[in-house]
């Protein structure tokens, strides 16, 4: 989903002290191999949260640096890749973590929240140099980012955080997969009609659906779902990064609120776990790679708890193709 619609979907995700205030833009990624000065050591096996150990007594590499500690195996991550990831980051001379993935524990049978991204696309969570560092690298593999705030976040540094321009942040960032989807990727196959009381869905190739309310319908006030094709693929598990294509709108005029395909197609988003709305938790984990699933969401499974949106009152329609999973 676009940038706009995973700040929506993940209003409820608690994400510790963000260091920045968009996704962060850089044109030279700063990276070299010279190494002179001190380089934070990394300890602790990939997918465990890492150890963080600074040198005493020295000063900070002057340059970017960007180390493979752990090299990873498979196949290598590219530009565009899909990826579920780990991360951590802390400042220089300060053993405080400052955010990252590893603060949420799982608890009873849902899954540890992890980041879910596009690699080249902005990002909520990482600024883009530290996430362009993990293209090139192997699932399993765990990459070390250091660098001054001013070169790996630039204009985007949020000072209320706290951190200045100058200081030096080391980031940990765990590639736990990746994936390539095409963008402009769809669900194949005939599509059953609506089932009684269901919206109609219109999907023509290559673009928004048309969704179509009935009429004299009472919105429901539980979650509605119907497979409207059924995909053969593996099934969908909490936890996983969940790659589609999606149309929303409003039940109560059926206008759209939001589409991938308005904002340059397949997005991703990590399912069951609470980091999306509990309407998509309940409706998609358990689903097949290849479905085209129809969601009505009340806004008890919605944003009704968010009462700062736009969509906290309203009951939401959703089409999703789920395209694939990482």
């Amino acid at each position: 989903m676009n940038h706009t619609m995973k700040r929506r979907l993940a209003a409820m995700l608690a994400v510790p002290a963000l260091l920045f205030t968009a996704a962060a833009c850089g044109s030279d990624d700063g990276n070299n191999g010279d190494t002179s000065g001190g380089v934070a050591e990394v300890s602790g096996k990939a997918g465990a949260k890492p150890e963080i150990t600074i040198p005493k007594d020295t000063d900070p590499s002057e340059k970017t640096v960007v180390k493979t500690v752990t090299p990873g195996s498979g196949t290598a991550i590219k530009d565009s890749d899909f990826v579920r990831l780990d991360w951590t980051v802390e400042k220089w001379g300060d053993d405080q973590q400052l955010g990252g993935t590893w603060t949420d524990a799982a608890t009873g049978d849902t899954p540890r929240r992890q980041a879910v991204e596009q690699i080249g696309k902005p990002s909520q969570q990482l600024p883009e140099k530290v996430l362009d560092a993990v293209k090139g690298k192997k699932p399993g593999s765990r990459i070390l980012v250091q660098g001054t705030a001013g070169d790996l976040i630039g204009e985007n540094l949020n000072t209320a955080s706290g951190i200045s321009a100058d200081d030096v942040l080391i980031w940990v960032v765990d590639p736990v997969g990746g994936t390539a989807v095409d963008a402009k990727a769809e669900v194949k196959g005939e599509q059953a009609p609506p089932a009684a009381g269901m919206p109609e869905v219109e999907a023509k190739p290559q673009q928004a659906a048309t969704i179509t309310i009935p009429k004299g319908v009472k919105a429901p006030t539980t979650l509605k779902e119907q497979v409207l094709i059924k995909g053969d693929g593996k099934k969908v598990e909490a936890g996983q990064g969940l790659i589609a294509q999606y149309t929303g709108v409003k039940w109560e005029d059926g206008k759209k609120f939001d589409s991938s395909w308005d904002h340059g197609g397949a997005t991703a988003f990590q399912i069951g776990t609470g980091s999306v709305v509990e309407g998509w938790d309940k409706g998609l984990v358990g689903k097949n790679v290849g479905d085209r699933v129809l969601l009505v969401i009340p806004p008890a499974l919605g944003y009704g708890a968010n009462p700062s949106s736009e969509l906290a009152k309203n009951t939401l329609v959703f089409v999703v193709d789920i395209l694939g999973t990482v």
